[in-house]
C-alpha cells in the first residue's frame, strides 16, 4: 500500500508532511527485506502509471501500438524478478500475459493488466490500472476548540457565487461539489454559501444541514433540488445558452464520480457510522446512515447508476425550489448590496456615462435550462453615437425593481408588471404584451428622482456583461429579428452517437448516453431523439425511444432502452437499427442519421461503451 502511495501523497500540500513522516518511520524499521520489496512494487507502480498516461494521450489510432511498446518495458521488469501487489499483500506475480493486456474505452482509458501469477497452481491476476479522477475539488482545514466553537482555514481568492464568474476548473469542481452534496445530503446551500476561487473551482462553506437535513420557511422545505445546479451555472459549463459537448463533459464526470464512491459504499457508511457518538444532531444513528445508504443506491450497476444520476442532473437544473431558495437568501441580502445577482461587479454613472434613455427593442426565446424569454434592451448614452444592447430576463428586472424599494423605501417608484402567468397556450403573446409592459416601467423608472436613476444599481443593471456580445447583432435593425422559414432539412449527415451495450438476465440494456457532431443546414436547432429497434422485426414491435431533447445539436439522454426475454444466441441473430430523428410541431418529424450495429459482434459478457457514427438511413 504504502509503494503504491507513496510518490503521490508525499507531494499532497495537506497530507504529505504527516505521510512522509509515517513513511520514513516504516522504511527504517521494516528491515532490508520488506524494503527492498517495497522499491519493487514503488518501480512497478511507476512502470504502469507511465505506460496509462502514454496510452491516455495518444490517439485512438495508436492506443494499441504505444500500450504494447509499453507492456514490453514492464516484462523486462520481470526478468528474475517476482513482485507483490500493493492491492493485496498475499498476490504475488511473475509475469505478464502481454496478449490478454488492454485498455478501456472510457474517459480515463484505463489499463487491463493480466499477470501471472507466481503460485504455479494459481489463477492468472487481472487489474485494471487507471489514473485517478481529478475533480478539481477545494478542501480547506477546519477543527472543533470547544463547544460551538471552532476554525475555519479561509481559502485565498475565493468569493461568493453572486460575486464571481467561473473559468474551466468549474466544470469539474462543479461536479464534484454535485456528487459529494447529494451523497452527504448537505443543505441549506444558496449562493452566499457557494464559493468560487478565481481559478474558477467551487467549494462549499457553512454546513449547518447535512443528511438530509433542511431549512425551513414555514413549512416549506427549502432545500427540494437534489442538489444546487442552476441555470446560471450551465450556462457557465456550456459556455453559452446552448447545449454542448462540454455540458456532456459534466455529465460523464458526475457519473464517474458517483460510481466510484459507489464502490466504497461499504467503507464510506463504516465511516460515517463511527461519528455516531461525536454530538453532531444530524447524525445520531441507523436512520441518518439510512439516509447515505440510500443516496448511494449500493444495488444498482454503474449503468443503472448512470441513469439515476443523469435524471437527478436535469431534476435539480428545471428546480423552482433552488430559485426560491436563492431568492429568499438574495432578499436577506438586498439590504447590505446594491448589486445585481446576476453582475460581477458595480457600475457607477461616472464609470460608464449618464444613460440618456434605454426601451425594450425585442425578445427573444431562450431554452437553458428551459424555454424562456429575454427581453432585449437598447440603451442610450451621452457621448456615445452608437446604442448598447443588454439581454435581461423578467426575474433579472424584478430583482432590479425589488432592491430600490428597500433602498429608496421613502421614494415614490414606478409599478412593475404582475408576474404571475397562469397557462402556456398563449406564451409568445404572453412575452410580447411583457415587453410592453416592461418598457413602461423602464420609462418610468428613468424618470424618477435623481438618487434613483443615477445610483450604482441602475447602472449596473444596464452595464453589458460577457452574455449582451450576442446582442450586438440588433444594432442597426429596425424591427426584431424574423425566424426563418420552416424547410426541409438537406439530408447531409453528420455526427456520432454515444452508447453503452450490457446484457444480464436474459435483457439487452441498451444505454443512449450522448450525441455530437449533428448537422443543422436549415439555420434551425433540431429537437433530437433516439428511436431504436431489434430486426428483424415486421410487426415493429420492439419500437424504444428515448425523450425529446429541445433546440440543440449536442443533446445528453443517457436513458436505458430495455429489451427483455432474449437468449445470447438468439440476440446473436438479430441486429439494432438506431435513428436519431428530429421532432417537428408543423411538419413531419425528420432523420438526422442512423445506424445498424450487428449483435453479434458484441461481447455481451461485458457492458461495451463506444461512439457510433451516424450515417444516411431511411426512418424505420
Amino acid at each position: 500500500m504504502f509503494a503504491a502511495l507513496d510518490l503521490q501523497v508525499v507531494d499532497d500540500p495537506c497530507f504529505g508532511p504527516r505521510y512522509e513522516n509515517v513513511l520514513g518511520a516504516l522504511l527504517c524499521l521494516c528491515g532490508a527485506g520488506l524494503r527492498a520489496e517495497l522499491d519493487k512494487q514503488t518501480r512497478l507502480v511507476q512502470l504502469l502509471g507511465t505506460l496509462a498516461e502514454k496510452v491516455r494521450q495518444a490517439g485512438s489510432s495508436t492506443r494499441q501500438a504505444v500500450l504494447h511498446e509499453g507492456l514490453g518495458r514492464i516484462q523486462s521488469f520481470f526478468q528474475n524478478n517476482t513482485c507483490g501487489l500493493p492491492l493485496s499483500p498475499g498476490l504475488v506475480v511473475r509475469d505478464l500475459n502481454v496478449k490478454a493486456c488492454s485498455f478501456f474505452s472510457f474517459n480515463a482509458v484505463p489499463l487491463k493488466i493480466a499477470l501471472v501469477n507466481a503460485e504455479p497452481l494459481g489463477e492468472e491476476i487481472n487489474v485494471m490500472f487507471k489514473e485517478g479522477l481529478d475533480l478539481r475539488i477545494v478542501n480547506f482545514r477546519c477543527i472543533s476548540t470547544g463547544k460551538d466553537r471552532g476554525m475555519v482555514e479561509l481559502v485565498p481568492a475565493s468569493d461568493t457565487l453572486r460575486k464571481i464568474q467561473a473559468s474551466e476548473n468549474f466544470i469539474y469542481s462543479c461536479a464534484g461539489c454535485c456528487v459529494a452534496t447529494y451523497v452527504l445530503g448537505i443543505g441549506d446551500r444558496h449562493n452566499d454559501n457557494i464559493m468560487l476561487r478565481s481559478t474558477g473551482h467551487v467549494f462549499h462553506i457553512d454546513f449547518g444541514k447535512f443528511l438530509g437535513h433542511s431549512q425551513m420557511f414555514g413549512s416549506f422545505k427549502r432545500d427540494r433540488a437534489p442538489f444546487v445546479l442552476t441555470s446560471d451555472m450551465a450556462y457557465v459549463i456550456n459556455g453559452g445558452e446552448r447545449p454542448s459537448s462540454r455540458f456532456q463533459l459534466f455529465v460523464d464526470l458526475c457519473s464517474q464520480a458517483y460510481n466510484l464512491i459507489r464502490k466504497h459504499s461499504g467503507l464510506f457508511l463504516n465511516l460515517l457510522s463511527l461519528m455516531t457518538s461525536s454530538g453532531l444532531p444530524e447524525l445520531t444513528g441507523a436512520r441518518d446512515l439510512k439516509y447515505v445508504h440510500d443516496a448511494l443506491q449500493p444495488e444498482s450497476t454503474d449503468v443503472e447508476a448512470t441513469v439515476f444520476f443523469t435524471r437527478l442532473i436535469e431534476s435539480s437544473l428545471g428546480s423552482v425550489a433552488t430559485k426560491f431558495n436563492f431568492f429568499i437568501h438574495n432578499l436577506a441580502q438586498m439590504r447590505f448590496s446594491s448589486l445585481p445577482s446576476f453582475s460581477p461587479r458595480t457600475y457607477t454613472l461616472k464609470q460608464d456615462g449618464r444613460i440618456r434613455d434605454a426601451s425594450i427593442f425585442t425578445f427573444q426565446k431562450r431554452y437553458s435550462p428551459e424555454k424562456h424569454y429575454t427581453y432585449v434592451l437598447r440603451v442610450h448614452r451621452e457621448g456615445q453615437s452608437e446604442a448598447q444592447f443588454v439581454s435581461r430576463t423578467f426575474d433579472e428586472f424584478q430583482e432590479l425593481h425589488s432592491k430600490p424599494t428597500i433602498l429608496f423605501a421613502l421614494w415614490k417608484l414606478p409599478g412593475f408588471p404582475n408576474k404571475m402567468v397562469l397557462g402556456r397556450t398563449h406564451i409568445k403573446d404572453f412575452a410580447a404584451r411583457r415587453k410592453v409592459e416592461l418598457n413602461n416601467y423602464v420609462h418610468n423608472l428613468l424618470r424618477s428622482s435623481t438618487e434613483v436613476t443615477q445610483c450604482d444599481l441602475v447602472y449596473t443593471f444596464f452595464h453589458p456583461i460577457g452574455r449582451d456580445d450576442k446582442a450586438e447583432v440588433f444594432e442597426g435593425m429596425s424591427k426584431p429579428p424574423e425566424v426563418p422559414p420552416i424547410s426541409s432539412r438537406s439530408g447531409r449527415v453528420e455526427g456520432e452517437v454515444k452508447l453503452s451495450v450490457s446484457y444480464r438476465n436474459s435483457t439487452l440494456f441498451i444505454m443512449v448516453m450522448h450525441i455530437k457532431g449533428l448537422v443543422a443546414d436549415d439555420g434551425t436547432d433540431p429537437n433530437p431523439y433516439v428511436k431504436t429497434y431489434l430486426l428483424p422485426d415486421p410487426q415493429k414491435t420492439s419500437k424504444r425511444k428515448t425523450k425529446i431533447s429541445r433546440k440543440t445539436l449536442k443533446p445528453t439522454f443517457n436513458e436505458m432502452l430495455v429489451y427483455s426475454g432474449y437468449s445470447k444466441e438468439t440476440l446473436s441473430q438479430r441486429e439494432l437499427r438506431l435513428s436519431v430523428l428530429s421532432a417537428e410541431s408543423l411538419r413531419e418529424n425528420c432523420c438526422l442519421g442512423g445506424l445498424t450495429l450487428s449483435l453479434k459482434d458484441f461481447d455481451l459478457s461485458r457492458e461495451t461503451v463506444g461512439w457510433y457514427k451516424l450515417i444516411a438511413v431511411p426512418s424505420f
